[in-house]
This record gives structure tokens, C-alpha cells and sequence, in this order.
């Protein structure tokens, strides 16, 4: 049994043992979104991951002397759009301060950011939760700031020289900082509110979203307290680096917390980091002692003056709120609404499709050029098929080796019946370990036509009735599952080429004139 499981009825039963304990948990998010630009928030130093250390740096970002900040208008402008998609009211005027704090891969001595005058409040994100069972809701959750601020740099540790060295290629990337209210309650629902977010602002193309770069980072506020009392103590867990590592740290530490309860212990206000490897979270400092930041205006950087007129458009001097709005494209919830109108796909296959871009783009492209194939053969497909294969391989869609045309050749071979859902599979296999062979070709060289020839099938169904003649006799008792084990060996000994609508029709009609 899952380890979460058995942790989590393990809870239950201690709870069950304090009397009128109905606990209820709560979820904050706050997400760091490394904006897409060439150059940095204040400098022109590249922003290139995996350049060679120390080789993205300007004096700015090492806090030369002398040096001053110039803000990047493309990453002004990202933000903006950011905060238009999410449904924020932008501010005609924003402030940048400095937050002061020691680290060693920050020059300054103080971060850039905006802490009391954000570009951006009170957005709101409605978005689809998908629980383990399969079942479907949508939740909403108030985003109460989006601001610009500098990213620091990155100490590297060598434990074998005993020392650490710095790099500042990160030092002064742009961010956006999206901080959420605490409206979840789940680590399923965070991470499915992330999952959303990235697909916003991929649309948007603000950000890569690519967390295995660090482009993504998400701290997690969690607490538990007994409903209609005030909000427990609540913990951080820091820097989660995947979708499904956010939903994994969120429930341990939930749970965590609920078992210190339950033995009569108390929470902490402490920072917590994730261990991916033994998937539980670990205790990194404790905050009970408020950090003073002292904050202060950034003398060197004025107000950010935005237009918001109706109708304006943007000039050298001043960027135009209206102006950006127009170029906002069709958002996920928008697009979720459209499969669901005008290809009559249901919620659940419209959520995935939109989950996996390139498995919409493909989805689009076939019904666009196959419109004779009905939209549910190439969703089922492209879903329980190909989007199957790659999660049991590995793989991310967009990886699988398989083109746009052998995706379109396999779903006409469907429809056409010219092969079976099984020859469909085995090819999806084959186009992936021989990318330039083609699905003809593949096709003939391993026999996978489907046998429609009603003598062929005919003789299959006998030998198929002779060989299972329980399930014979229960059919003829009135069990109609028991056509379903005939039909199997009929498939087993066809080597499953055997069109099975014509095994059916053909197995029936068989069965009743034999039945006495």
C-alpha cells in the first residue's frame, strides 16, 4: 500500500481519538516566474541558462560602485500582460524598494523588488482540479499581488575542497512574484493551480516555465486548524522544483501536521525544504524571530508611471495597459470552453487537451485535415493511446519521436478500419524507435492490416466457439459477458488482426443458430 496511504489512515485513527476535532488545512502559494527576456530586470547582461559561470554578468549585477539600475521596458511590459490574463487591476503608478538581507551570492546586500506598491493586485484564477479518482472541479483563488523584483545569484558548495565560490549569472534575472491567497486546502489543488498558471503564461510567452531550470519556483504556506477556529501556525516549504513534487511536499506536511497534533505536539513557525528522494519535508530554520528586511525606497529607480486610458497606445515615455490587452491570446479556460462547443468533446477530455499543447496542436490539425473522422476517435486516441504511451515510457509528448502526418496516417487507418486499435498502438511504438520509417511501410512489413474477410472471421469464430465451450454453454443460459471470452479467443487466434464489430455481428449470429 502507498506509504501516503497508510500515513494518512494512520492520522485519521489518532484524530478520531480527540473528541469534536474536525480539522481543516489551508494552502498559500507564492511563485517566482523568471520573465523571458534577453536581458536582465536592470542590466543588459544575457540571461542564457547554462552560460559558463560568471560569464552573464554586468557591474551592475555585481554591485560595482558607481553602477546604477535601468529598468527593462520587456519585462514591464510582460508583467502587465501577466497580470491582464489573471484577471489583476494594473497600477498606474508602482514602486520599487530595496529588501535588505545577507547572502553571499547577493552583492548588494538588498534585493529589488516591490513590496509596497506592486505593478499588480487583486487578480483571481479559476482553474480545474483532477482528484486521483478521476473526478473533476473547478476552484478559485484570489492572487493578491504580482510584482517585478531581481533574482539573486547561486552559491556553489564543494564539499570535497571544503569552500564555497559564487556565481552571478542569476544575479539580477527578472522575475515576477505572484503571491496567492491561502484558498487551498489540498496538495492536488496547488498543484493543479499551477499546472494552470504555467499554461498561462506559456501562452503568453512571459515565461518558460521550465522548472528543471529553476524558471519556475514555488514556496508553499501550509497550516491545519480545527474548523471555525482562527488559522494555525503555519509552515514554508521552500523552492519545490516540480508539478508533482508540489503536490507530494503539500500532503506529507499536511499530514505531518496533523500527526503532531494528534500526539499532543505542537506546530512551529519554521522553513521546511522538500526531499524529492525520500519524499518527506525537512526542517531548514525556524522563523520565530521576525527577520527585519528594512525595507526603503529605491533611490535610484522612479515611479513606474503605466497609461491607462481607454483606447491609448503605448509611447517611448509611457507603456499603454489598453494597448497590451490587445494582444492577450485566447487564455486555457477559453480554449476549454471551445473543444467543449464546437468539437462536443466532454470536460475531462477538454482539460487534458489543453494540459498537453502539443497534444492539442495535434488534435486541431487532425480534425481539421480528417473532418470526416468523428473528433471522439482522434481524442480517444490521442489520449488514451499516444498520451499513454509516453507517460509509461517516460516520455513528454513533445519528446516522442512520432510526427504530426504518422498521427494523421494512424487515425485514418482507424477510421478507415484498415487497422485496429491494437496495430494503432504497436505502431505508435514502432514510429517512436524508427523515426523515418513510415506508417505504409510499417504497416505491410509487419502484417498489421486488420482481416475484415467475413470467410477468414467466420473460421476464426468456429475454431473460437470450439475451443470455449463453457462460455458457449453460459451464453446460452442467458450470461451475454460470456460472448466477451469468446470474442478473446477469437482475437488470440488472429493474432489480434480480427475486425472485432464483424467478430461480434459474427459470433452472434453463430451462437443463436446453435442455441437449442
Amino acid at each position: 500500500m502507498n506509504y501516503l496511504i497508510v500515513r494518512r489512515l494512520s492520522t485519521q485513527l489518532k484524530l478520531a481519538q480527540i473528541p469534536n476535532r474536525k480539522w481543516k488545512s489551508v494552502v498559500g502559494l507564492e511563485v517566482h516566474a523568471q520573465i523571458s527576456s534577453a536581458s536582465k530586470l536592470f542590466s543588459g547582461s544575457g540571461t542564457s541558462f547554462g552560460a559558463a559561470l560568471n560569464t552573464s554578468v554586468a557591474y551592475f549585477d555585481a554591485s560595482i560602485p558607481g553602477t546604477l539600475p535601468v529598468l527593462n521596458r520587456k519585462c514591464v511590459e510582460s508583467g502587465i500582460k501577466t497580470a491582464l490574463a489573471l484577471g489583476c487591476q494594473v497600477n498606474e503608478v508602482s514602486m520599487f524598494d530595496r529588501k535588505h538581507y545577507f547572502y553571499a551570492d547577493l552583492p548588494n546586500g538588498y534585493q529589488i523588488t516591490q513590496q509596497r506598491a506592486a505593478l499588480a493586485n487583486n487578480g483571481k484564477m479559476s482553474f480545474p482540479v483532477i482528484t486521483p479518482g478521476k473526478k473533476v472541479y473547478y476552484k478559485s483563488v484570489q492572487l493578491l499581488q504580482l510584482q517585478l523584483e531581481q533574482d539573486s545569484g547561486k552559491s556553489l558548495h564543494d564539499e570535497h575542497l571544503k569552500r564555497s565560490l559564487v556565481d552571478l549569472n542569476r544575479a539580477g534575472l527578472p522575475l515576477m512574484e505572484l503571491v496567492f491567497a491561502p484558498d487551498l486546502e489540498t496538495g492536488e489543488e496547488a498543484a493543479s493551480l499551477v499546472k494552470e498558471l504555467m499554461l498561462v503564461l506559456r501562452r503568453l510567452q512571459t515565461c518558460s516555465c521550465k522548472m528543471e531550470e529553476g524558471a519556475l519556483r514555488v514556496d508553499a504556506n501550509i497550516s491545519i486548524h480545527q474548523e471555525g477556529d482562527p488559522l494555525g501556525v503555519r509552515t514554508e516549504v521552500k523552492n519545490i522544483g516540480s508539478v508533482r513534487s508540489i503536490s507530494q511536499a503539500i500532503t506529507y506536511e499536511i499530514h505531518r501536521q496533523l500527526d503532531t497534533v494528534a500526539e499532543g505536539g505542537l506546530i512551529t513557525n519554521e522553513t521546511r525544504s522538500w526531499d524529492a528522494e525520500n519524499r518527506r519535508t525537512v526542517a531548514m530554520r525556524d522563523k520565530e524571530v521576525l527577520q527585519d528586511y528594512r525595507f526603503m525606497p529605491e533611490p535610484n529607480l522612479p515611479p513606474l508611471h503605466l497609461n491607462l486610458k481607454p483606447g491609448s497606445k503605448s509611447t517611448e515615455e509611457l507603456v499603454s495597459v489598453a494597448a497590451l490587452s490587445e494582444e492577450i491570446p485566447e487564455l486555457p479556460e477559453d480554449t476549454r470552453q471551445r473543444l467543449v462547443e464546437q468539437y462536443q468533446l466532454n470536460a475531462e477530455t477538454a482539460i487534458i487537451l489543453v494540459n498537453e499543447p502539443i497534444l492539442l496542436e495535434y488534435f486541431v490539425n487532425i480534425t481539421r485535415d480528417l473532418s470526416a473522422v468523428p473528433t471522439k476517435v482522434t481524442s480517444n486516441f490521442l489520449i488514451n493511446d499516444l498520451l499513454t504511451y509516453c507517460h509509461k515510457s517516460n516520455l513528454n509528448v513533445e519528446d516522442c519521436s512520432i510526427t504530426a502526418n504518422d498521427l494523421k496516417s494512424i487515425v485514418k487507418g482507424l477510421h478507415t478500419e484498415q487497422i485496429n486499435l491494437q496495430a494503432a498502438r504497436q505502431l505508435i511504438q514502432l514510429l517512436h524507435t524508427s523515426p523515418t520509417a513510415k506508417v505504409k511501410e510499417l504497416i505491410e512489413q509487419h502484417s498489421l492490416e486488420q482481416i475484415c474477410d467475413l470467410e477468414t472471421i467466420e473460421a476464426y469464430c468456429q475454431q473460437a466457439i470450439a475451443n470455449q465451450p463453457k462460455a458457449v454453454q453460459q451464453y446460452h443460459k442467458g450470461k451475454a459477458k460470456a460472448l466477451f471470452a469468446i470474442v478473446g479467443e477469437v482475437a488470440k487466434i488472429s493474432g489480434q488482426k480480427a475486425n472485432m464489430k464483424s467478430v461480434v455481428a459474427c459470433l452472434e449470429r453463430m451462437l443463436k443458430a446453435t442455441k437449442k
